[in-house]
């Protein structure tokens, strides 16, 4: 699956973009800051990252130009309320491949952002592995020790989204943000529920830990 990072502070257009761009089938991380963005690009691999120009820790141009100065190849959206033509040209001198000024269409924002997606040569690999785990996220298929198993829809996104960040521990909060429609209940066992049966389908050795206070974390031993 598309993977697509959303950095925007206004947490109204966080979530309408989050909502196009699931409906269009990508996977969104919505975040609202640089330093979470940071995190989230060291753990994963993403295909597109959409980032609103001044954010509560600065501005985006100031991250994303020195790490395209060491050869950070993840097409680039900047989404800013400035439109003077020195604007737009500092975004692009600066390591944006687009640059949409707000207020924007919806649709042409899905426009640029599959644009960006289909020239992206970092996504994350279509194939995923952690120990004897393979995930072939084009045909939808995940093997433990060679052997097919069997999963659900929500099952395959849950542990997608965790083989993704293996090894770091992932909140109860996050997996329900992107594996989950935004009107599910943060306090409900969904989580759980759906861990419980993956436990069960991949077996010992155990792969999916709890992390105590936070939430789960896939590894192995």
């Amino acid at each position: 699956m598309t993977r697509v990072m959303v950095v925007e502070d206004d947490e109204n257009l966080r979530v309408a973009v989050t909502v196009k761009l699931r409906a269009e089938g990508l996977h969104v991380d919505a975040v609202r800051d640089i330093a979470t963005a940071d995190r989230l690009l060291h753990d994963g691999h993403y295909d597109c990252v959409v980032f609103d120009r001044m954010l509560p820790d600065g501005d985006a141009i100031d991250y994303v130009y020195p790490r395209r100065q060491q050869g950070w190849g993840v097409p680039v959206l900047f989404l800013t309320a400035r439109d003077a033509l020195a604007d737009r040209v500092a975004g692009f001198e600066h390591g944006g491949d687009d640059y949409l000024v707000k207020p924007f269409s919806m649709v042409e924002l899905t426009a640029r952002v599959a644009n960006l997606c289909r020239r992206s040569g970092t996504g994350r690999p279509s194939v995923l592995r952690h120990a004897d785990l393979e995930m072939d996220c084009a045909r939808r298929e995940v093997r433990r020790a060679g052997i097919l198993l069997t999963l659900s829809s929500k099952e395959f996104a849950v542990l997608e989204f965790l083989l993704a960040r293996a090894e770091h521990a992932v909140d109860r909060a996050e997996l329900i943000e992107h594996c989950w429609d935004s009107e599910t209940d943060p306090m409900s066992n969904v989580v759980d529920a759906v861990v419980k049966r993956l436990r069960r389908k991949l077996r010992e050795p155990e792969l999916i830990h709890t992390v105590r206070g936070r939430g789960y974390r896939l590894a192995y031993a």
